[in-house]
């Protein structure tokens, strides 16, 4: 897979990191200097770093392994549900359900749930039902869609996790260690990488580095599967 120039991850952003003062010195590797009180990440580092998932999530996908995508921030759960929908990848882009991965089963059910309740909507057989319990319904559907409407096609835990912003993610993170799954994660100057299998060294702010790297992503599972075509 062809990584991006470094030209072209500086336009995206990717190299801004956090103040100063908010880093957290286990990040010292992968920073390249200080401007303005800002650290600058170093491009070269992420450019190694992002070579290195992408290969280890083309390998995941190569073998019909499951990553589970979260990213729960408003300025990018959409385009993270948008490719985990487009490389038909279990997701979760609203807020995190505890338990999710340490009590799966709790989870299994709900989904069941759903899929059984939104089956029985589309198939026309809660039609006999009261007005205002055809009402209940479709907000149980909304509900759990909102829950649940990302991990459809999982059968049981992930193969992997890919994380943007551990910080905010940090319950699912704390889940994947407890169940020993590797983390794949987008790593900011103010967070600690030491949990994390995986490290892409960037700017976990910037909109344009998030389409950049996602993309990169769904090409690495596109490219795995038709492989084994």
């Amino acid at each position: 897979m062809k990584i991006p120039k470094v030209e072209e991850m500086l336009k995206a952003g990717l190299h801004f990191g956090h103040r100063a003062s908010r880093w957290h010195p286990k990040m010292k590797p992968f920073i390249f200097t200080q401007k303005r009180g800002i650290h600058v990440i170093n491009i070269l580092k992420t450019q190694e770093m992002l070579k290195l998932a992408l290969d280890y999530i083309g390998k995941l996908a190569k073998e019909d392994k499951k990553i589970l995508f979260v990213g729960t921030r408003d300025s990018i759960k959409d385009y993270t549900k948008q490719i985990a929908q487009d490389i038909n990848m279990p997701y979760v882009c609203e807020k995190w359900l505890g338990g999710t991965l340490t009590n799966f089963n709790v989870i299994k059910k709900l989904i069941k749930k759903y899929k059984d309740l939104l089956d029985q909507k589309q198939a026309g057989k809660l039609s006999k039902y009261t007005k205002k319990e055809q009402l209940d319904f479709d907000r149980e559907i909304e509900k759990l869609d909102t829950k649940v409407g990302g991990l459809v096609s999982l059968t049981n835990v992930p193969d992997a996790i890919f994380v943007w912003d551990i910080k905010k993610e940090k319950t699912a993170i704390r889940e994947a260690k407890r169940k020993k799954l590797p983390i794949i994660a987008v790593c900011d100057t103010n967070v600690n990488p030491d949990e994390i299998n995986y490290v892409i060294p960037a700017n976990d702010d910037a909109t344009k580095g998030l389409k950049l790297i996602l993309d990169l992503v769904k090409e690495a599972v596109v490219e795995a599967k038709n492989s084994n075509k």
